[in-house]
């Protein structure tokens, strides 16, 4: 076997180093994006400033290392740093929002202030809106620290040689590519399962590992030894802290953004889910869920949601045998479903995790809540008529038409299209499948955001379903105290027209809690010129993200960037 000289096992260590950095770094970019959209509100915007942002400090980072004279002692301190803010920074970014949230409470509270003249403007105002911009100011500074390492690693390595090596800076520009690939991997085939604490104690104890081994081999080059390895030591203790404490601590202070209690939080491969209470005396107190910290139902009036989503499409449909519902995993458009004569339901949602948590709460949730959430399903996800399907709809839905099948009514439940991802779910080309899945005497109902906050995009989703190819497409809209004015798109296949099949009946089959048929009639009602403009509301098309576009510019305009999430 060959010698292999020292030098050479020297330069083995650096490539790799700079590998593992490369991965930790991207995988920093992905935890603060992630973190960040969530918190905003607006993922895919918030994603990619953050990564353009890192990227620009981190070639600031890469200007600012030649100002480090000494590369060795430079690089150690370097990984400490970046090691310090990668396992930290959401923790402080988490801390700060929360701490903003309650501090005009607790100002108000020691003033003895109403609740009117809660002191939200000014300097409370000033003071949330940084603390929205931190993971912003978090992403720079890392990114800039980041960026210096490919220049102190490409300085030791000449240092190590005694020569200009010709092509070095390709080599070291090599191994981060290779380490930025690999740490995409293993975010998405490992930490982004797992919470986001734990996954950023994770990245960071690699910039520790990194940074021992640097000492412990180039140990004559260093100065300050004992600071060095005692300020190591005080790292590995934070890391192992926040790895077994930081995402309670993530937990409670994200818990601070919503008005009421938060009775249980969980992450999904996902999602966020957040069940909320509020206590109204000795009545049963109010259950709110939210997804990523956006509102989905309220216990006091979810059932008025849901059977404007539900009743019109069993009411003016032919029959009610066979029932499609995408989405919906929470059970409860299900539940009214199932109050319909019905043999077969087929749900599709992707969360698995999330229709588990709804199919048997009492194994998840604390007692008391699992006990409301049973009462507010009715045990719909169990019921044996029901198949549940965890996938993505939109690929989903081929094989149901491979297999020929044809559904009664279709119930589109789906979350606001406030993410790319959801975007296609809006699209002409999953509604023109949807069509081949329906009968041709039956009705399908797709939940279609606000028509008051997000009109353009209400009227986009009217006419993406009508250039599906569907015969009679009509929207309705009532009135939701926990959203507001909500609306629905209904369509016919062929035939009469929703309301036309609807204004016929003088009574339901089926008991109703809230709606009538006088209320369903004036559902389809509109203010005047609400279609006035119209004809300028583009179709959202496969790829063209209209629909998603216009519900992020009616979010933003309703509540603003900084706080987009607040419910």
């Amino acid at each position: 076997m060959r010698y292999r000289t020292p030098l050479f096992w020297d330069d083995v260590l650096l490539i790799l180093t700079m590998a593992v950095l490369a991965g930790c770094g991207l995988i920093y970019e992905y935890l603060l994006s992630h973190y960040a959209g969530r918190v905003l509100g607006v993922m895919e915007s918030t994603i990619y400033a953050m990564i353009g942002l890192m990227i620009v400090a981190m070639g600031l980072g890469s200007f600012a290392a030649r100002l480090v004279k000494d590369a060795y002692q430079g690089f150690v301190v370097l990984e400490l740093v970046i090691g310090l803010l990668g396992c930290g920074s959401i923790l402080i970014i988490a801390s700060f929002i929360g701490f903003t949230q309650v501090l005009p409470q607790v100002v108000s509270d020691m003033l003895a202030l109403p609740q009117d003249v809660m002191p939200n403007g000014g300097v409370f105002k000033t003071l949330t809106q940084f603390a929205f911009a931190t993971p912003y100011v978090f992403g720079f500074i890392l990114g800039f620290f980041i960026g210096m390492e490919i220049p102190l690693v490409a300085r030791i390595r000449e240092q190590q040689h005694q020569q200009h090596l010709t092509h070095n800076f390709g080599t070291m520009y090599g191994a981060d590519y290779i380490g930025a690939g690999i740490g995409a991997a293993v975010w998405v085939g490992v930490l982004l399962t797992i919470d986001i604490a734990n996954a950023a104690a994770l990245t960071a104890s690699l910039n520790l590992l990194a940074g021992s081994v640097f000492i412990y081999r180039f140990w004559h080059k260093l100065k300050f030894k004992k600071l060095l390895i005692l300020c190591h030591a005080l790292l590995l203790f934070l890391i192992v802290l926040i790895y077994q404490h930081g995402n309670q601590w993530l937990t409670q202070m994200s818990n601070l953004l919503f008005l009421d209690k938060v009775s249980h939080s969980q992450k999904t491969r996902y999602q966020q889910l957040t069940f909320t209470e509020r206590n109204i005396g000795n009545a049963t107190p109010v259950t709110s869920f939210y997804l990523n910290a956006r509102l989905q139902f309220s216990s006091n009036d979810e059932f008025i949601y849901h059977e404007y989503l539900v009743t019109p499409a069993l009411l003016g449909s032919a029959r009610q045998d066979k029932v499609l519902i995408i989405g919906g995993g929470d059970g409860l458009a299900l539940r009214n479903v199932l109050k319909w004569p019905v043999s077969a339901v087929t749900l599709i949602d992707l969360d698995a995790e999330l229709v588990d948590i709804f199919s048997y709460p009492e194994q998840h949730l604390p007692p008391a809540l699992a006990r409301r959430i049973e009462s507010l399903t009715q045990a719909s996800l169990r019921d044996e008529r029901v198949t549940i399907i965890n996938d993505d709809a939109y690929v989903y839905i081929d094989q149901l038409l491979a297999k020929g099948e044809v559904f009664d009514a279709i119930i589109v439940d789906l979350p606001d299209p406030s993410h790319p991802d959801l975007n296609k779910l809006y699209s002409v080309n999953f509604y023109a499948r949807l069509k081949l899945l329906l009968a041709g005497d039956g009705l399908i109902n797709i939940q279609s955001t606000s028509p008051y906050h997000a009109k353009k995009a209400f009227i986009s989703i009217g006419k993406t379903v009508a250039r599906a190819g569907f015969a009679g497409v009509e929207q309705l809209h009532a009135n939701v105290p926990s959203f507001g004015e909500w609306g629905w798109t209904i369509a016919s296949k062929q035939g009469a027209i929703p309301s036309t099949r609807l204004q016929q009946i003088e009574r339901f089959p089926v008991d109703s809690e809230w709606l009538t048929p006088q209320l369903l009639t004036n559902a389809f009602a509109f203010p005047k010129d609400f279609y006035q403009h119209a004809d300028k509301v583009q179709v959202n098309y496969l790829g063209s993200h209209q629909v998603y576009q216009y519900h992020q510019q009616a979010w933003q305009a309703q509540q603003g960037l900084n706080n987009a999430n607040l419910q």
